[in-house]
């Protein structure tokens, strides 16, 4: 069992880029099902996560991994272990991106796996089951940050109105959750953008009719500037590709 618990190891250490090389132990549950619907949205504000580039392989965390919502977008590598009778013989690990938050519940005295300090990760359906039998409820793991690898451009999604101006920021590579954002238009200099909830980035200053850059930072310190990623005439409730990613 130790010889294969190190071949896998070293298995997965090939297939990713890890952030951190260690791995941590944690447990993991599931909710919704396999359809994932129930993973939809979420309190990193991500909307459809199909359309968006997630897809089902994503989990919602616990406060001690949540960082108050500014690990959304980061990506975690997750193995099953340390139970013969539940973990899938040699299946090997998920890659998932965090799109959630799980709450901790302070009314209960027992199960409760997403209060501090437990790290916990409650994953969607269909990616549980690529581990774990399902019926196995809550099961041991290990997992460690890796790099994300996404499709196409990061996304910048535009909302608010003509005195508020809030962007949602996804589909983004490398480290992934984005840590500090910047805002330029056409006739004003770099603005720092605050964070409103999730990765909804925000600023009061009046940009309607200039073209839009974005200077992203995610955890790692990695900067990426996006250039005119938006026209003079963007619009309120309209997603803009920046056309590279980390």
């Amino acid at each position: 069992m130790a010889v294969y618990k190190i071949f896998l190891v070293l298995t997965m250490a090939v297939v990713v880029s890890a952030i951190d090389s260690n791995w941590y132990d944690a447990r993991a549950t599931f909710y919704g099902d396999m359809s994932g619907q129930e993973t939809m949205q979420g309190a990193c504000g991500y909307g459809d996560l199909k359309k968006q580039g997630y897809g089902l392989a994503t989990a919602a965390l616990s406060t001690a991994l949540f960082n108050d919502g500014l690990s959304c977008g980061a990506c975690f590598e997750i193995y099953c272990t340390n139970d013969p009778k539940w973990c899938i013989p040699n299946a090997g690990s998920i890659i998932v991106t965090a799109t959630n938050f799980c709450p901790p519940n302070y009314s209960k005295t027992e199960d409760i796996w997403c209060n501090p300090p437990q790290k916990h990760f409650d994953l969607s359906m269909p990616m549980f089951t690529k581990i774990a039998y399902y019926k196995a409820g809550v099961i041991p793991v290990r997992y460690r940050r890796v790099l994300c690898s996404k499709q196409g451009g990061v996304k910048f999604e535009i909302k608010g109105n003509q005195y508020w101006t809030l962007v949602l920021i996804y589909n983004v590579g490398g480290a992934g959750d984005v840590n500090a954002l910047k805002i330029k238009g056409s006739n004003t200099q770099w603005i720092t953008m605050t964070r409103n909830w999730g990765q909804n980035w925000q600023t009061r200053i009046v940009l309607t009719g200039q073209s839009l850059s974005f200077q992203v930072t995610v955890s790692d310190g990695t900067t990426v500037e996006f250039d005119n990623v938006a026209p003079a005439g963007w619009q309120f409730g309209q997603t803009y590709d920046g056309s590279k990613n980390f």
